[in-house]
């Protein structure tokens, strides 16, 4: 039995071909219209909630990020502004940058809390239980008689 022979094609450019499908890294400053800074993150379930870990180095976390919640979105803003410092070649990305994130089910408010070490922001969120998320149960009392309310 005889293999059929693989070929191998070269494309035509293909480092051009290749920035199309990127941001254009060798054209500093430039990025589509319809792109925007984007935040790299990671997301796990962790005991009864998630966690998101968003890479924003060289920020300053009272002044430059901040976290919104909004039922089952967590959004991530963060401003990095450029020095004023004289630079010959200068790779870092400044601006504005945002995230959103929906998560598979409503945030509880009150239980979500931000951290930010070593140029990564991690944020825990407890979500609702599902008795909470369809709302809230009324417990229903036996009376003493009709149209009478139980005494206690």
């Amino acid at each position: 039995m005889t293999r059929a022979k693989t070929e191998h094609r070269r494309r035509f450019l293909p480092d051009l071909v290749d920035w199309f499908g990127s941001e254009f890294p060798g054209l500093p400053g430039w990025r589509p219209g319809s792109a925007a800074h984007s935040i790299p993150i990671e997301v796990s379930n962790q005991e009864g909630g998630y966690v998101l870990r968003a890479q924003l180095p060289g920020m300053e976390p009272e002044s430059d990020i901040r976290v919104t919640v909004d039922d089952d979105l967590v959004t991530v803003h963060a401003e990095h502004a450029e020095s004023q410092e004289d630079k010959e070649h200068s790779e870092f990305r400044y601006g504005s940058f945002r995230r959103t994130v929906r998560l598979p089910g409503t945030v509880r408010p009150d239980k979500v809390e931000a951290s930010y070490t070593d140029g990564v922001l991690t944020i825990r969120a407890a979500l609702l239980d599902r008795a909470e998320e369809s709302g809230y149960g009324v417990p229903v009392k036996r009376g003493d008689g009709p149209g009478e309310e139980a005494t206690t």
